[in-house]
């Protein structure tokens, strides 16, 4: 895999700065032994391969439905009702056209604010905080609304209990607002890159343009309206994807391995966080986990983790916090940031 360009560390000056945090996950929870049924493979084997023993699946609900009420708490955290712009990350949109973000904006009432969607697989909230930072920095907008959601179960084949035994579905956000580059919560440098030869790997075939004009010219070709993605493939560059990111990013900040406090990574696999732990030379405890409870909820996953955890107060004022994430693209991105003092809003359904 291709080195990506280097990208030192912005100069002191207008950074973007954590705000406020919101999460929400819904209420239905799918064990391992209703998932599994009668099956000989069970709770043991998930938990032993996956790592969850358990997930949450919206029922009635869609991936705007989450969005604003994890957005909602988000706000509240913050101590504001306002926002100059919405940024929703998701691989589950709720229609093709239009955008779901100026329906979130609409449902916040946060007015005719700008709002897009952005589509990166599972890096999707990484990258949005680059995008929002980046906007934030350049003096474009003050405050910045960003959330990822996924019902990502709608997006699942109902007899592939596999992929449903690893995804879950919920939605995080948060609220930066403009404040110096060098303060606490802070967020930055970034380390962003991707590896499109290998877009077959996770993807979902059916419903865009280039199976409609195929289905047009041959009308009995099939194109699955499900997930799918080679596991084995991309759990073996996951681990070193993540850590390659990682270790950039943390370079960038000026910061030595050693050094760095807590990770944040996309819960995609117990076995992949663990081995994101060893490569890094941290301690178990400190690459955050919850998979077992929630599995892997896409691109929602690291901010609902970010949310849960400072609820919990399990991130401390000082800390050395790095954020990382891989999935469909292929696209990974990690950030870093000193966690501030700041609220968060945990719904757990």
């Amino acid at each position: 895999m291709r080195t990506p360009p280097s990208c030192p560390p912005a100069p002191p000056g207008r950074g973007a700065v954590l705000a406020g945090l919101g999460s929400y996950v819904p209420p239905r929870v799918l064990t391992n032994a209703e998932l599994c049924g009668h099956r000989p493979i069970g709770d043991e084997w998930i938990r032993a391969r996956i790592g969850a023993g358990s997930r949450r699946i919206a029922d009635g609900e869609a991936t705007v439905d989450l969005a604003v009420r994890a957005g909602r708490h988000a706000l509240t955290a913050a101590g504001t009702a306002a926002a100059d712009a919405v940024v929703l990350a998701t691989l589950s949109p709720d229609r093709l056209c239009p955008a779901g973000a100026p329906e979130v904006a609409a449902r916040l009432g946060l007015g005719q604010v700008p709002a897009f969607d952005l589509a990166s697989g599972c890096s999707g909230f990484l990258y949005g905080l680059a995008v929002a930072t980046s906007m934030i920095a350049a003096g474009t907008f003050d405050t910045v609304l960003l959330i990822a959601s996924d019902v990502f179960s709608s997006f699942l084949d109902p007899d592939d209990w596999l992929m449903r035994a690893i995804f879950g579905d919920g939605a995080g956000a948060v609220v930066l607002r403009a404040g110096s580059a060098g303060e606490p919560g802070a967020i930055g440098p970034f380390d962003l890159g991707s590896d499109g030869a290998q877009a077959d790997l996770l993807e979902i075939p059916g419903g865009g343009a280039r199976a409609r004009k195929r289905l047009a010219q041959a009308p009995d070709e099939e194109f699955s309206p499900y997930f799918r993605m080679d596991g084995p493939a991309v759990r073996k560059q996951a681990v070193v994807g993540m850590c390659d990111s990682v270790t950039r990013a943390v370079g960038r900040a000026g910061w030595s391995l050693g050094e760095l406090d807590v990770l944040v990574a996309h819960q995609a696999n117990q076995r992949i966080l663990d081995g994101l732990a060893a490569e890094l030379g941290l301690a178990p405890a400190q690459v955050l986990s919850h998979i077992e409870t929630y599995g892997n909820a896409a691109a929602a996953s690291v901010p609902v983790l970010l949310a849960q955890a400072a609820a919990a107060e399990r991130l401390v004022p000082g800390q050395r916090v790095a954020l990382t994430a891989y999935g469909a693209g292929l696209a990974w991105g990690s950030a870093t940031l000193v966690w501030p003092e700041v609220r968060a809003v945990a719904d757990d359904g």
